[in-house]
């Protein structure tokens, strides 16, 4: 993971890992709980979880844009199937 732009934007001496990924059970599972019927999904392989929220658990669940749109890490997403 990379830190360097993490460390330039704090003007920090040293860099540390930031992460705001979950494992998918845990995810789901916060989802689940949480109560939500519907579900803005931001990061990694939106796609995917958007899809599974929609005929899995039948969620009103949708791709948000945001302003990172494209930074690295989020070609991963592949297309949206938001229709």
């Amino acid at each position: 993971m990379r830190i360097r732009g993490t460390r330039r934007r704090r003007s920090a001496d040293r860099g540390f890992v930031i992460s705001d990924h979950a494992d998918w059970e845990g995810l789901l599972g916060t989802v689940r709980e949480s109560g939500a019927e519907r579900v803005g999904v931001t990061h990694g392989y939106r796609a995917t979880l958007v899809r599974y929220l929609r005929e899995v658990d039948g969620l009103d669940a949708w791709s948000v844009p945001t302003p990172w749109e494209g930074a690295r890490g989020e070609e991963m997403s592949g297309p949206e199937d938001d229709a």
